[in-house]
């Protein structure tokens, strides 16, 4: 009997390790990914406010080519902006063209993460209750 139970609690070990823990860590990883996409959207909004708001029609700006390393941009006219929509492709857009369709954008990330919110809480708990199914094997008192 005993090594019937040696043998469960290392197949619930391993199920614990193997596969609950990699899906939490990928699960938290694209959450992350989707609070990035949120706040690109949430700066690109709050951006286009401001452009709006002090009439800005060009721009110099330093851009991020990539590895912190930095350019000169001048922007001889800010009133199209380019505007990732999905799968590489880029829009262009007018400002309030693209503050028209950010809500919806913002509303499906906002979707996601609470998805994604779910599924780590789901996770957690079968974390949790494999745990538990250990405890009872090993026969210790809960915690």
């Amino acid at each position: 009997m005993d090594r019937l139970r040696e043998e469960k609690i290392q197949r619930f070990e391993e199920f614990v390790d193997r596969r609950l823990k990699p899906d939490l860590v990928r699960a938290i990883a694209e959450r992350d990914k989707v609070f990035e996409q949120q706040k690109v959207f949430s700066d690109l909004r709050k951006n286009l406010e401001n452009l709006e708001k002090n009439s800005v029609t060009s721009l110099r700006s330093m851009v991020n080519l990539g590895s912190e390393v930095y350019a000169q941009a001048e922007v001889p006219d800010t009133r199209h902006i380019f505007v990732d929509v999905g799968l590489g492709f880029h829009v262009e857009l007018t400002w309030s063209e693209a503050l028209s369709i950010i809500p919806a954008r913002e509303e499906k990330l906002a979707r996601q993460i609470e998805e994604y919110t779910r599924l780590i809480a789901q996770i957690k708990a079968q974390i949790k209750t494999v745990s538990q199914g250990i405890r009872e094997l090993l026969q210790l008192p809960t915690e």
